[in-house]
């Protein structure tokens, strides 16, 4: 059995999951072990194993963790991305902010809750709902638009929340909703969305 092991400490976001893609698809890889220094990390290497096909284990957590995978036959990474639905439009919402528009704040989270709670009636073409910079701050305890995120997941639109922003804005333990992600997966669902609606 081939065993690696990828030192990935001090690196920011998304070079742990690159690395650990890049040694992956170089073959003969069925057990790895990842040691990564940041809770964000830790998240999307071991999510990024498990879609690989790696049963992972963990062990530390934090700033010391190491991620371990191992499957029976060692090949390339088949699937990085969940793929949409082939027969409709995919409509990515990339959210880079709390509030929506400039001038005045309370206006402006009004202005995101109706936004938010409206999305719905895109129908099935809304695929995918990116947070990132301040917008992270609507996926965590204490958002208005909680409920309204919470919803669109359940009818099954991909709820991404970029990790490296949660730690900046030091709220990872405070997301309540959606999947903590990182800028390879971002850039790779925008890639295979027919069309992208941004708001900064």
């Amino acid at each position: 059995m081939a065993e690696k092991t990828l030192d990935c400490r001090g690196l920011a976001c998304p070079n742990p999951v690159i690395k650990t893609k890049e040694l992956i698809d170089r073959g003969d890889v069925r057990q790895l072990t990842v040691l990564v220094d940041n809770p964000a990390a830790q998240e999307n290497v071991s999510r990024f194993l498990q879609r690989a096909g790696f049963q992972v284990s963990e062990e530390g957590r934090g700033d010391n963790c190491a991620i371990t995978g191992s499957r029976a036959e060692a090949g390339p990474c088949e699937v990085f991305v969940e793929k949409p639905a082939e027969a409709r439009r995919k409509i990515l919402v990339l959210i880079g902010a709390d509030r929506l528009g400039r001038g005045d704040e309370l206006l402006g989270t009004r202005l995101m809750a109706n936004f938010i709670a409206t999305l719905k009636e895109m129908g099935p073409e809304l695929w995918c709902v990116v947070l990132l910079n301040a917008g992270v701050k609507l996926a965590v305890a204490g958002s208005e638009v909680l409920a309204g995120l919470r919803n669109l997941e359940q009818s099954g639109v991909r709820l991404l929340v970029c990790g490296t922003c949660l730690n900046h804005f030091q709220l990872l333990s405070a997301k309540q909703v959606g999947e903590t992600t990182n800028m390879l997966d971002i850039v790779t669902s925008i890639q295979l969305a027919d069309k992208v609606i941004t708001l900064t």
